[in-house]
């Protein structure tokens, strides 16, 4: 039913009397004395008042509307919070590393993981103490004078963990330097490194106003040098003649050895190789007589983080530093790894023209095969194929009828990072050579596989681990260290590829992790608590075995 016009109705009424002339000119005077004034004290005003990230701060919400706004982009989260929420110290200059503030700019969303109040007041009393008694300092070198002595001379004002290298690969380095600062957040000790040559510009210094590396030459530097496994000052060689159990022959934990007794400085050798007399490590009576030396020099390839939840005086400060267990590497791993300057430009360049595309979701693929466990390349990828496409659908499957276009635009992009270029090779010419069913298109990246030019292989490595960790999913080989960091800095549950069996795929290609930590491959078997060899995955609800390697320990929430 149609509406009926509007009635115009004409008033009658006479207009209202119009002001005298010199009002009028008064009132415009007036109005314009206002103007003039806020002209010039608008510059004023806003040099004085709070920019809007300190309204923000304040908890007052700004918003701007307009007739075709659309939504912020999914980064716009991260931006807000350059230091992850009171993990970074604002105390190092942009410009010194540029990673280290705009690295989380890159990932799609902000991290759903907060640091607790607690580990970031550490990490802060932590910084304070390596600058008071890093290299250079005058506690650094009274305790240099106390190494030569055969014996120790009691505790001095600064301890230290030196973390010596390994010849590993660059991912169970990582892990195991973040492992060691979590030891030296918890012993009150100051973290050094050792680097080989090979580390040399991977990493910006993560700690404000120190340097964590070892100066070159002198005594220490020379003595490590000489520290394997079964060296005269391993931790497992002065404890065992006192440590034995004539039963049944196993070491025992708790130990009555007197701080004089002891030398200045130990060794614990805890890589891959290590015997059961080092796993003493673990157990809380020989933390008490380590905590009498004052310099602790580390070797390790391991991740050994979980081992150190499973030592009673370290529960309560760990729970405290990390409420939800499950994030320890994600959080040391953000606080301590800043790619250098020089890494940084080749990880912002790949992604700047590949991976900074509005693909609707970003997949990681890692892919690592070991010469322990050879497997075909064809087998290898059809477990791939299987995990990622038939069981958990990460990627659509293809339409193999004859005919049938590609649609015009990309909506995945699957980011393949593996020694091996074969596997991007043929997982880009699956979808390059046949649509998918359901419509989508996929992209195949290939970030420095085997044409990098100069790279170093640990600067590809780096690499790869970064924009990984940039990556909304992520699937990566059982084992694989590089893996494990990519997605603990990303801060997501991976699907691991389980490893196959006498050259063949795994009947269940994958699983997805019931927790993004890594694993601690080669755990300790002996049972601190219960003084005998048991099983560590059933001592603790969050200290379990690992999906992907049975003996391993890993972390849960």
């Amino acid at each position: 039913m149609e509406s009926k016009p509007a009635t115009t109705r004409v008033s009658r009424r006479p207009p209202p009397p119009q002001p005298p002339a010199a009002t009028r000119s008064a009132v415009w005077l007036v109005v314009g004395l206002l103007l003039a004034l806020c002209f010039f004290s608008l510059p004023l005003f806003l040099a004085l008042s709070p920019n809007l990230s300190d309204v923000w701060h304040l908890g007052v919400s700004v918003t701007s509307r307009h007739e075709n706004a659309t939504a912020q982009p999914e980064s716009s989260a991260a931006s807000r919070d350059r230091l992850l929420g009171g993990l970074l110290s604002p105390d190092i200059s942009e410009g010194a590393c540029l990673s280290r503030y705009a690295s989380s700019l890159h990932r799609r969303r902000a991290s759903p993981h907060s640091p607790s109040p607690y580990l970031t007041s550490r990490l802060r009393k932590y910084e304070a103490l390596h600058r008071k008694c890093g290299p250079g300092t005058l506690s650094y070198n009274k305790s240099l004078m106390q190494l030569p002595s055969p014996h120790s001379m009691g505790l001095v004002e600064c301890r230290y963990l030196v973390w010596a290298p390994t010849s590993g690969h660059i991912g169970d380095r990582v892990l195991s330097i973040a492992s060691a600062f979590l030891y030296a957040l918890l012993t009150r000790r100051v973290l050094l490194l050792q680097l080989a040559d090979d580390m040399a510009g991977l990493f910006c210094e993560p700690f404000p106003g120190a340097t964590w590396e070892l100066p070159a030459g002198g005594f220490l530097a020379d003595r490590i040098k000489g520290l394997r496994r079964g060296s005269d000052r391993s931790y497992g060689n002065f404890i065992r003649p006192a440590n034995k159990d004539k039963s049944d022959g196993e070491p025992t934990a708790g130990l009555g050895l007197r701080a004089e007794s002891l030398p200045p400085y130990a060794y614990v050798h805890l890589e891959h190789d290590y015997r059961q007399a080092e796993q003493l490590f673990f157990c809380d009576d020989d933390q008490a007589v380590l905590g009498n030396v004052n310099w602790v020099i580390l070797r390790s390839n391991l991740y050994f983080a979980p081992g150190l939840f499973l030592v009673p005086r370290f529960e309560e400060e760990l729970r405290w530093m990390f409420p939800a267990s499950d994030t320890a590497f994600h959080h040391v791993g953000r606080y301590l790894f800043h790619p250098s300057n020089e890494v940084w430009q080749l990880i912002t360049s790949y992604y700047t023209s590949y991976m900074a595309s509005s693909f609707q979701e970003k997949i990681g693929l890692q892919i690592t095969t070991f010469a322990w466990n050879p497997v075909p390349f064809e087998e290898y990828f059809k477990q791939v194929s299987a995990c990622m496409t038939s069981q958990e659908k990460i990627l659509p499957a293809v339409d193999t009828t004859p005919g049938v276009l590609h649609e015009a635009a990309a909506s995945k992009a699957v980011l393949v990072s593996s020694e091996h270029p074969e596997y991007a090779e043929k997982l880009r010419s699956t979808y390059y050579e046949h649509a998918t069913v359901t419509g989508e298109t996929v992209s195949v990246l290939q970030p420095v596989g085997g044409g990098a030019g100069n790279l170093s292989r640990n600067q590809k490595a780096v690499v790869e681990m970064f924009l990984q960790s940039y990556c909304d999913v992520s699937v990566v080989s059982g084992w694989s260290t590089v893996g494990y960091v990519g997605h603990g800095l990303a801060g997501v549950k991976p699907w691991l590829l389980l490893a196959p069996r006498n050259q063949t795929a795994a009947d269940q290609p994958c699983v997805q992790a019931a927790s993004m930590e890594p694993c601690f491959h080669a755990a300790p078997s002996y049972d601190c608590r219960a003084k005998k060899k048991g099983d560590l995955g059933a001592v603790l609800r969050h200290v379990r075995h690992c999906e992907d390697v049975g003996d391993g320990l890993k972390l849960f929430d």
